[in-house]
């Protein structure tokens, strides 16, 4: 073999390996996703310490229908992104919800379920019948509506302090509709601003409401109920997806097919009644 048909060899086969690397990269055979583990019903940790509920049941039928298998691991709320831009793994699927801030650092593939929330108190408390309860505001309406639906709301819970989980649209929008009216009190997890309003510390906490429902079916919480408007639109506003990287477009690609083909056979429908009781479109 000459040197010249020797490097044009060389070429051809780098050529094919750069491709098939090229291709596995582009469609991985096997995948992690990350979750919380600790917001029931979307996502929790069992007693025997597996992960369980609505997202799980989700990411193994979505993983089935792009047929790659899929690790799923447990990874604290506040450092989800960075640990998926750090490549610690490939996607999350924690009940995040899509902003336009986390939109720009990371990639969503499409909604699976939208969002909305609401308003936790104690039922005998002076917040047990806050004003706007059985209603929804939608926060993307007008600004001068909107402004008008929330100032009974603000009005009422002047002074007060309302519990949230850190890094997340709650947070965001008791900042943007409550400034300067309540005190926010930030927490690493649900459980724990449930656990300080139990104990009196705070007022109220403001959360998904599917995720205020899991919370109500406990024993420890039938003194308290939901109160106030139900609000979507503005931060609740883009749903609820699959975190994934910028790069990645092949992943999102394939996330968006399964779950497109999730909600058009039923499943995600199924899947929330099971856990939910609800449906969520």
């Amino acid at each position: 073999m000459t040197r010249m048909n020797w490097a044009l060899g060389a070429i051809a086969l780098g050529t094919i390996l750069a491709g098939s690397a090229a291709a596995q990269q582009g469609k991985p055979a096997e995948i992690t996703i990350a979750t919380e583990g600790a917001y029931e019903p979307w996502n929790f940790t069992r007693s025997d310490g597996k992960l369980d509920g609505f997202e799980i049941d989700l990411a193994n039928d979505l993983c089935g229908r792009m047929k790659i298998k899929c690790n799923i691991v447990a990874q604290d709320w506040d450092g989800l992104i960075p640990s998926l831009n750090a490549k610690k793994f490939d996607a999350i699927m924690a009940s995040m919800i899509v902003t336009e801030k986390r939109l720009a650092v990371i990639s969503f593939s499409e909604a699976y379920a939208p969002t909305s929330a609401a308003f936790l108190v104690e039922k005998a408390g002076p917040l047990g019948n806050l004003p706007g309860t059985g209603t929804t505001v939608n926060l993307g309406d007008d600004k001068a509506k909107v402004e008008g639906e929330l100032k009974p709301l603000r009005d009422a819970l002047d002074g007060k302090t309302v519990g949230a989980q850190v890094s997340t649209a709650n947070v965001a929008f008791l900042d943007s509709y409550f400034k300067g009216v309540v005190e926010t009190r930030e927490y690493k997890t649900v459980e724990q601003h449930d656990l300080d309003m139990q104990a009196g510390r705070i007022d109220a906490v403001v959360a998904q409401r599917t995720s205020l429902n899991a919370t109500l079916a406990k024993d420890d919480f039938k003194d308290y109920a939901i109160a106030g408007p139900t609000f979507t639109g503005g931060v609740f506003g883009q749903g609820i997806a699959v975190g994934l990287r910028k790069d990645d477009t092949e992943l999102k690609a394939m996330f968006d097919a399964a779950i497109a083909a999730a909600k058009a056979d039923g499943t995600i429908g199924k899947l929330a009644k099971k856990w939910m009781k609800t449906d969520l479109y």
